[in-house]
């Protein structure tokens, strides 16, 4: 029985030079993140996040950010976007060159607080400087919600209170609105509650998903939210990443695994697996630590054995 979704396409945002190093305990080089990015753009990936605009005292491994920045090609087939919290972030990443931004909200009142030491509704104010400044420059904007499938610090979050931060983002001018699940605990059934009430005000044509991998249930979110109508999703070489509010947090789902799944369902991407596992591979190697996509390590070994044979 064929795929309900061959022939579809899906556009995956690449989110690991940024949210999957942002974490990491040891600075990771400009040059290295730069080798990975060029091996990530190798493999037919078209919008890869590649830093963030945030103080160095809050977060020391995007220190670099503008030196990263300045270095990518620009104007190509791909598209590289930085996460830039206010207007002091966003006017740093225009002068690098970023061709688009991303701000970040929350649907969680607590972590809004504990995360950025400010209301849900004081935050969104803080972004209307940011869209002004980016709809006069012609930068297209992306929006963050985090916590739309449960917070660390409340719990459950109420599906109306994601609906009402991704349409506030929505209506303020972010062409695309990405739900983070961003401790990980969602699973099918409700990724499909929050879509639905998300979806009464913003159109799945214009919603991602952004899913962690904590409780092993990041595919099957996907599916479900394939199922909902969404096009988009964001993943991270690897698996890398992880959210440092959750204990024993897996990781993003792993661009390698997302891109097996779609390839499986027949759906387009235009994403090279091979090469995506050699750039994974790549960034483990200097990471020092084996990737954390199942996909991955099965293509390094089928190789191990094909070579064995030869």
């Amino acid at each position: 029985m064929s795929s309900p979704f061959a022939g579809e396409k899906v556009r995956i945002v690449e989110v690991g030079p940024r949210d999957g190093l942002q974490n990491e305990a040891a600075i990771v080089p400009a040059a290295v993140k730069l080798a990975l990015i060029e091996r990530l753009a190798a493999t037919g990936l078209t919008h890869i996040e590649a830093t963030s605009f945030v103080s160095p005292k809050w977060v020391p491994q995007m220190a670099d950010h503008a030196e990263v920045m300045h270095a990518l090609p620009k104007g190509g087939a791909v598209r590289y976007s930085a996460l830039t919290p206010n207007l002091k972030g966003f006017e740093a990443a225009l002068a690098a060159g970023a061709e688009e931004v991303a701000v970040f909200g929350a649907a969680s009142e607590a972590f809004s607080q504990k995360n950025i030491n400010c209301s849900i509704a004081e935050s969104l104010r803080r972004f209307e400087d940011v869209m002004r400044a980016a709809q006069s420059a012609g930068i297209p904007v992306r929006g963050y919600v985090s916590c739309v499938l449960g917070c660390p610090y409340q719990g459950e979050v109420p599906p109306a209170a994601v609906a009402d931060t991704a349409a506030r983002l929505h209506d303020m001018g972010c062409h695309e609105v990405s739900l983070g699940d961003t401790i990980g605990v969602g699973t099918p059934e409700k990724t499909k509650r929050m879509l639905e009430a998300v979806m009464a005000s913003v159109p799945s044509s214009r919603l991602a998903g952004h899913f962690h991998d904590t409780y092993a249930q990041a595919l099957a979110n996907i599916y479900a939210s394939l199922q909902m109508g969404l096009r988009c999703f964001d993943s991270s070489v690897a698996g890398l990443g992880g959210c440092p509010y959750a204990d024993g947090a897996a990781g993003n789902v792993a661009s390698e695994d997302l891109v097996y799944l779609l390839d499986g369902l027949g759906i387009e991407t235009g994403v090279d697996l091979d090469k995506l596992a050699d750039a994974g591979d790549y960034i483990c190697g200097v990471l020092g630590r084996p990737t954390r996509s199942r996909v991955a390590q099965a293509v390094m070994a089928k190789r191990v054995r094909a070579a064995a044979v030869a």
